[in-house]
């Protein structure tokens, strides 16, 4: 059976003692989750630390991005032996926000991924169509080749991929549980690698995570705004 994963991005919010009083609040939340669901919280860079001393067996930890070197002249960029020695296991890769507003490209998105995997950290490799792939029926075609060079070169053993269809993202427009399913399940064909966790990434709520996760190829969420709140996080990792 694949492994279910709850995956929860801050992007940029939460300072040290925020992120602290929603762990306060969370982690009894969760006292009582499924052992089979891993929960992992994505919170900024400067409060990693915060996180990693308190998830215990709660949940992972893990970083927004990396860089593809170990070390170098690269002002602002985090690399992945300063992120192990915090314990940190696990990194999203290539986020659309990456991609819109910082001009990650496909060859830097392999580059991040490789390096992650290199040093013995599981990337969550994020792809996803816009609105005008998706209204000119490229949605397959678009994902196919994100993943064929974003994954060039990998070990899909280790590797986390999330699917955010990017339309549905704050736009009011909604990706039903059965399109993302059917997508998934093109991921899941075209890469051949049937035990790889899959997981979705679009206006996640805990609305609608119970829908979602009845999905059969669904193997989990990446969460943003609703992972923000430690009750409504909870709730998704709790899903029915």
């Amino acid at each position: 059976m694949r492994q279910k994963v709850l995956a929860g991005n801050w992007k940029m919010y939460k300072t040290h003692s925020e992120a602290r009083a929603f762990l306060d609040q969370f982690i009894p939340l969760i006292a009582g989750r499924d052992p089979k669901r891993t929960v992992i919280l994505c919170p900024p860079f400067t409060t990693l630390e915060t996180l990693c001393a308190a998830a215990g067996d709660h949940f992972d930890v893990g970083a927004q991005n990396l860089h593809w070197e170990p070390q170098g002249a690269y002002t602002g960029e985090i690399s992945a032996p300063m992120l192990l020695e915090m314990g940190i296991r696990h990194a999203i890769i290539g986020h659309s926000e990456r991609r819109q507003y910082f001009s990650e490209t496909d060859e830097s998105v392999n580059k991040r991924l490789r390096a992650a995997q290199h040093q013995g950290i599981t990337p969550i490799l994020c792809v996803g169509e816009g609105l005008t792939e998706r209204e000119d029926n490229e949605t397959d075609a678009w994902i196919c080749r994100q993943l064929d060079h974003g994954l060039e070169d990998a070990n899909l053993e280790n590797l986390i991929i999330a699917y955010e269809p990017i339309w549905a993202i704050g736009t009011g427009k909604t990706c039903e549980a059965p399109e993302a399913n059917r997508v998934i399940a093109m991921i899941r064909t075209h890469l051949g690698a049937s035990n790889t966790p899959i997981l979705y990434g679009g206006s996640v709520k805990p609305g609608n995570i119970d829908e979602l996760m009845t999905q059969p190829e669904i193997d989990g969420v990446l969460v943003g705004g609703a992972s923000l709140e430690a009750e409504s996080f909870a709730r998704i990792v709790n899903y029915k």
